[in-house]
């Protein structure tokens, strides 16, 4: 009479740690999944194939950059030597310190003229100066960055705003509306606060100057949450529908600190709901007019 031999001890044991490590890497990844925090805000331009990442933050004062210059008419290659020489001097943050005195986006100086450090301090500001240096410095549109640069801020190290030449133009190229819906901005979940539809208009006029025409929703209802921008005769770079789009990804760069949750415009609108989808096709948003709305 025969018996099934056992298995061996062995061959168990290995068996039982394998089984071991399986249930180990299942409760790893629940508890991952569980805990992880949503993705890092990031906003993003694309050009060319191209495309150059940055945070809310930078975000926010490379569109106020831009901005100023809008404002003042600056072409667009002025744009791209002011956002190298921000990414070069403070990483587009507006820091509140620097090399001796130096402060702000552009490490600008008091004791060297630039303005009081509160003045220096302020973005619109800042920007505005380095733009009123840039236009005395002849022919600055047909100089490499690096030198035009250097030409405004007379820095220790020359050469080193070549290194973002190429970033620079292609933030500048998205910022200033072209080419259509190439800028966008993946953000956290709202967590409920309202935005204020008064407080995106001021910011709207400080930077792009008080020639621009915002107007704010009235009444208790939704509307009172929604700023209509008419783009038709607003300035711009190169037409309504490039102003519209410059006008529109400033409102996306500034979505998180304004608590923006909508900007529709040209049959397309981006959403903070889904902010990761980027400007989905819309039938309803306006072709002559930007539309942006807080959250309520």
């Amino acid at each position: 009479m025969s018996r099934t031999s056992p298995a061996p001890r062995g061959r168990l044991l290995r068996i039982a740690a394998a089984c071991a490590v399986l249930l180990a890497l299942i409760g790893y990844l629940i508890a991952h999944f569980m805990t992880a925090g949503p993705e890092a805000p990031r906003c993003t331009a694309t050009a060319g194939g191209k495309e150059f990442s940055l945070d809310p933050e930078q975000a926010v004062n490379a569109a106020t950059i831009e901005a100023v210059g809008s404002a003042r008419r600056m072409p667009e290659r002025a744009v791209t030597i002011a956002l190298a020489t921000a990414m070069q001097e403070s990483g587009l943050r507006n820091i509140k310190h620097g090399d001796r005195d130096s402060l702000g986006l552009f490490q600008q100086r008091p004791s060297q003229g630039w303005g009081t450090a509160r003045e220096i301090i302020d973005p619109v500001y800042s920007a505005g100066k380095f733009y009123d240096h840039l236009v005395e410095v002849a022919g600055y549109e047909r100089l490499p960055v690096t030198v035009a640069a250097q030409r405004v801020q007379h820095s220790a190290f020359p050469d080193a705003y070549a290194k973002h030449a190429a970033d620079a133009g292609l933030l500048a190229s998205a910022l200033t509306g072209r080419p259509a819906a190439s800028f966008t901005c993946t953000i956290s979940p709202s967590d409920g606060e309202p935005g204020s539809a008064s407080a995106v208009r001021t910011e709207l006029r400080t930077d792009f100057g008080m020639a621009l025409r915002p107007v704010e929703g009235s009444g208790s209802g939704p509307d009172a949450h929604t700023v209509t921008v008419p783009v038709k005769g607003s300035g711009g770079f190169d037409g309504p529908r490039r102003r519209g789009w410059e006008l529109a990804r400033w409102a996306v760069a500034h979505a998180e600190s304004l608590r923006i949750r909508s900007v529709s415009f040209d049959g397309r609108r981006w959403t903070s709901e889904h902010s990761g989808d980027g400007w989905r096709k819309s039938a309803d948003a306006p072709a002559t007019d930007v539309r942006i709305t807080t959250a309520q």
